[in-house]
């Protein structure tokens, strides 16, 4: 019998993208998307919740802090030690700023944010182990195996790219240790998404920075591995898709709304797939913002009109700059409904032409029809599928 059918059912939980900061390091930039305000206390909520949900382990996909602060990330590490379970993270783009940790924007006598080198020792009990590499392989459980990937990239004077990147040491690792685990079960968590989680996302001018520059040459190492899962963060949105039987999940923001996380039930069936039962919870209010989803909410609408203006000024739209600013207040909730999930993206005052483009943006399957799979589904994972 292949190891992989005598996996136990198992249980965890995702909170992405939680941009942790301390109150004095948050920085007031005009027009932020992100309610950074409430990252420290929305964390403490879900890590209550937590608590009394029975977990074997928790993945955090990337952003743990707002700007890569030393601090916050201290916090972090000291606040996640703390926990019944494990837990495993990878670097977001807001993690590490430049391969050496300097930024640009520090005030003067910060503390210097983190580099890339620091990242894996600083959070060595949570996936890296002690490795100066910052992508990892860790058994988490008997025929369970979790890889970590880094898509976290810089030029060659050290700054970040702006678009998620594997590099060519990083992939040829990764081919190695796909092999070595074949007949296990295989998850990947990385920050920025493989597979295409709006209409276009690898070729939207808005879209690429969210989302695997050379995604290929990924997807063809997966090809006939046993990874049939792939969980990622960055975009802020609550999105499931396939491609071929393999299935990637992407978690919304804990900064954002609507203030997601996921616990994923995983069971071994008879015939040799894994069950996988997704549920969604959101915080609903914490300490001085008794109604978060409300307040949240009128956030991003407060923000989202130079955002639509962009988006429909770009193909797959290309509206006229007038015609973007006539439609932009209709769309004030656009991309807030797109972030809860399950969204039907319907807006009958507007041109039928535009109505059609914008339906695809929600929850929609390749057939049109409405397909809510985004908060809560199964999925049933085939080992070796292709």
């Amino acid at each position: 019998m292949s190891r992989e059918l005598n996996l136990r059912p198992f249980r965890f939980a995702i909170i992405s993208d939680p941009h942790i900061a301390l109150p004095h390091t948050i920085r007031q930039i005009p027009n932020r998307f992100h309610l950074v305000e409430v990252s420290i206390p929305v964390f403490e909520a879900i890590l209550a919740d937590l608590a009394e949900a029975d977990l074997d382990f928790l993945l955090l996909p990337g952003d743990l802090t707002q700007h890569g602060e030393r601090e916050n990330h201290e916090w972090l590490v000291n606040r996640l030690r703390q926990l019944p379970f494990p837990v495993y993270v990878v670097p977001g783009n807001h993690d590490v700023l430049t391969r050496a940790g300097g930024d640009a924007q520090r005030p003067v006598g910060a503390p210097c944010p983190l580099s890339l080198k620091e990242f894996p020792h600083l959070y060595r009990d949570f996936g890296y182990d002690g490795s100066d590499l910052p992508y990892y392989r860790q058994e988490i459980l008997p025929g369970l195996h979790l890889i970590g990937l880094n898509s976290i990239a810089f030029d060659q004077e050290g700054n970040q790219i702006p678009y998620g990147y594997l590099t060519a040491p990083q992939r040829h690792w990764l081919e190695g240790n796909l092999r070595d685990c074949a007949d296990q079960w295989v998850m990947v968590m990385i920050h920025h998404n493989v597979l295409e989680h709006l209409p276009g996302q690898s070729r939207h001018p808005l879209g690429q920075r969210y989302i695997l520059r050379n995604r290929k040459a990924l997807l063809k190492h997966l090809q006939s591995s046993p990874v049939a899962l792939l969980l990622t963060g960055h975009l802020h949105v609550q999105d499931v898709v396939q491609r071929e039987g393999l299935w990637e999940v992407t978690t919304g923001s804990l900064v954002s709304y609507p203030h997601p996380y996921r616990i994923l039930t995983a069971t071994p069936t008879a015939t040799g797939q894994l069950e996988i039962q997704i549920e969604t919870h959101r915080i609903l209010s914490v300490a001085d913002w008794p109604d978060l989803q409300a307040a949240s909410l009128d956030w991003m609408r407060d923000r989202a009109f130079g955002f639509m203006v962009r988006l429909l000024t770009c193909p797959p739209f290309s509206l006229s700059l007038a015609e973007a600013e006539q439609y932009a207040p209709h769309l004030q909730d656009f991309w807030a409904r797109i972030s809860a999930g399950d969204g039907d993206l319907t807006y009958p005052q507007l041109p039928s032409p535009l109505q059609e483009q914008l339906r695809t943006f929600g929850a929609v399957d390749d057939a049109g029809n409405y397909c809510a799979i985004d908060n809560a589904t199964t999925l049933m994972l085939s080992h070796g599928r292709r």
